[in-house]
């Protein structure tokens, strides 16, 4: 089960990456899958605004909440142990990094930008992450 501890965050503003009207789960309407980018990894797109991270991006670090539309403000999680929604199978104890749409994949040592301190063994799943973001 993922966890979340020790959060730091900042509140930045969200692109048209990051906003997807989600709705209300089980809602009339709601899509089926209502997580929107929450869990995966933002990267800088302009002032005081962040995007989804694409696998070449540098990241700022993993969105906290879902912002519905653009121009809501996006909670990023910069240090701590953050969830992280991920593209596949990941060990516990592997560096992860962002993958070509923001969730982590595995990473080697150098391009790590956390530690996975859970494992998933398919795409979609939540793993907490030890951020080491800068380091």
């Amino acid at each position: 089960m993922a966890y979340e501890e020790s959060l730091r965050s900042i509140t930045l503003t969200s692109d048209n990456t990051l906003a997807v009207r989600t709705g209300v789960s089980g809602a009339p309407g709601s899509p089926t899958d209502n997580a929107g980018n929450q869990y995966r990894f933002v990267t800088v797109k302009g002032e005081h605004l962040v995007g989804r991270a694409d696998a070449d991006d540098v990241v700022v670090g993993v969105l906290q909440n879902k912002p519905q539309v653009p121009s809501e403000a996006a909670t990023v999680g910069i240090r701590g142990v953050s969830k992280v929604r991920v593209a596949g199978a990941v060990s516990a104890g592997t560096g992860v990094k962002a993958g070509a749409d923001g969730r982590g994949v595995t990473a080697s040592a150098a391009d790590a930008l956390g530690i996975a301190l859970s494992s998933a063994t398919e795409a979609d799943e939540l793993i907490s992450v030890l951020l080491r973001l800068g380091s």
